[in-house]
C-alpha cells in the first residue's frame, strides 16, 4: 500500500470508514434487540412468579372450601338426625294425646 496514491488511500479511508459504520450500527441494533429480549425475559420471570403466587392462594383457598363442604355435610346430618327425633317424638305426643282422650271419657 506504500506506493498507492493518496486518491486511493484515501478511498480505501472512507471505503473501511463506511464498514466500520455499518458494522457499528449493525451491532448497536444487535444489543437494542438483545435488551428487549432481555427485559421480555424478565418481565416473563416475573409474570410468572406472579401467576405462581396466585396459584397458592387459590389452592388454600379451594382446601378451605373444602374443608367447610366437609363441615356443612356432618351438620346437615346431625340436623337430619334431630328432625327425625322431633317426628319420632310429634308421633308419639299424638298417640299420648289420644290415649288421654280416652283415658278421661
Amino acid at each position: 500500500m506504500a506506493s498507492a496514491t493518496p486518491d486511493s488511500q484515501a478511498r480505501f479511508g472512507q471505503s473501511v470508514k463506511g464498514l466500520l459504520t455499518e458494522k457499528v450500527n449493525t451491532c448497536g441494533t444487535d444489543v437494542i434487540a438483545l435488551t428487549k429480549q432481555v427485559l421480555k425475559g424478565s418481565r416473563s420471570s416475573e409474570l410468572l412468579g406472579q401467576a405462581a403466587r396466585n396459584m397458592v392462594l387459590q389452592e388454600d383457598a379451594i382446601l378451605h372450601s373444602e374443608d367447610s363442604l366437609r363441615k356443612m355435610a356432618i351438620i346437615t346430618t346431625h340436623l337430619q338426625y334431630q328432625q327425625e327425633a322431633i317426628q319420632k317424638n310429634v308421633e308419639q305426643s299424638s298417640d299420648l294425646q289420644d290415649q288421654l282422650k280416652h283415658l278421661l271419657k
